[in-house]
């Protein structure tokens, strides 16, 4: 004989929990700012207690909505802000790991998928509506006014790798940019290049800034000069990288080696040398930034600066549970360390006939 199924917790019932009245909880599950943060958080939690599964909303459309859907126990919202890449792929998979050791599930989203006109505060309602506990935003392009919102409800935000300088307000988690983009062009001017160009990403932005600027150290360290030419700015992907690498090799006096800001820049420059009859890396050395799994599928294998992306987006997740549970941190941007992978990509610059 089979157990009878426990009737589905109503409002009533969690209200009558928690010794508020229904208005109370419906403000809570609407992520509303005028419930007193202790009664905010009895609430929150009887919800998750109770597996509470609110009235689904339905669209225009009468289908339901994605955004209405409830996760039984605890959740995070894991953010993006563009179209999956190898890049995407690797921080997925480390908070995956981390949420599955945690027993936290983790909900993959895009920003620009939320239904035009909503406001962050409409977002926000949302999130907590299904019971998100953190949100995780790769590459920090939330708005002041989405900021705002999940500061309101006391939803955790951490950004990994933020594209801006990290902020006191917001934790991220990021890499040693400097360092990388060190240890990238010394192996270049080891090998005998002096002639070492560099094609990153946005100009503004703070990642593409310190690779630069780890480039530019390292070139002056060895007594050298960067043209002006030699440095070319575009958005990390291919599209954009292969027009840049298309002009640095159409100079006067092309470079004999590119540092690029990513892998994805790195492969869209041995496409550029392949069209322009060069040899990688006989005619030209290349390196790349993040180790992503197409450097080691590339051909030639990809030397690159090795971006922990995995244990990026792992620390990401045990730190947005640390600001769960009301735990101090020690800092609130955390940097790991990058290493440079030597691959088939580089060798010594060949002395000219």
């Amino acid at each position: 004989m089979t157990e009878p199924r426990a009737p589905r917790a109503t409002l009533s019932t969690i209200a009558e929990a928690a010794g508020v009245s229904i208005a109370t909880v419906s403000k809570v599950l609407n992520g509303r700012s005028d419930v007193a943060p202790s009664t905010r958080a009895l609430v929150q939690e009887l919800l998750r207690q109770h597996d509470y599964v609110g009235r689904q909303r339905t669209e225009p459309d009468g289908q339901r909505s994605a955004r209405a859907f409830q996760v039984s126990g605890p959740s995070v919202e894991l953010l993006f802000h563009n179209d999956l890449n190898a890049y995407g792929v690797e921080v997925v998979q480390g908070v995956l790991d981390a949420g599955a050791a945690a027993q936290v599930a983790v909900i993959v989203s895009r920003r620009e998928d939320q239904p035009a006109g909503g406001t962050g505060a409409d977002w926000v309602a949302d999130l907590v509506r299904a019971g998100r506990r953190a949100v995780i935003s790769v590459v920090d392009e939330l708005s002041a006014d989405d900021i705002a919102a999940l500061d309101k409800v006391r939803l955790p935000l951490v950004v990994v790798d933020p594209l801006n300088l990290p902020d006191a307000q917001i934790t991220s988690i990021g890499s040693t940019n400097f360092a990388g983009g060190l240890s990238a062009t010394q192996h270049l001017l080891e090998l005998g290049h002096r002639r070492i160009a560099y094609i990153g990403g946005p100009v503004t932005a703070a990642c593409n800034q310190a690779r630069a600027a780890g480039f530019r150290a390292a070139v002056e360290a060895a007594g050298e000069e960067v043209p002006d030419a030699y440095v070319r700015t575009g958005d990390f992907m291919f599209d954009s990288a292969l027009k840049q690498a298309m002009v640095l090799l159409d100079l006067p006096e092309p470079p004999t080696a590119v540092f690029a800001g990513s892998d994805e820049t790195a492969l869209a420059v041995i496409e550029a040398a392949r069209s322009r009859g060069l040899r990688v890396p006989e005619d030209l050395s290349v390196v790349g930034f993040d180790d992503t799994l197409m450097a080691k599928m590339s051909s030639p294998a990809l030397t690159t600066v090795r971006q922990p992306l995995r244990e990026m987006g792992a620390v990401a997740l045990r730190t947005a549970l640390r600001l769960v549970a009301g735990e101090e941190l020690d800092s609130h941007h955390v940097e790991l360390a990058t290493r440079l992978i030597v691959r088939d990509s580089t060798e010594a610059l060949r002395e000219e006939a």
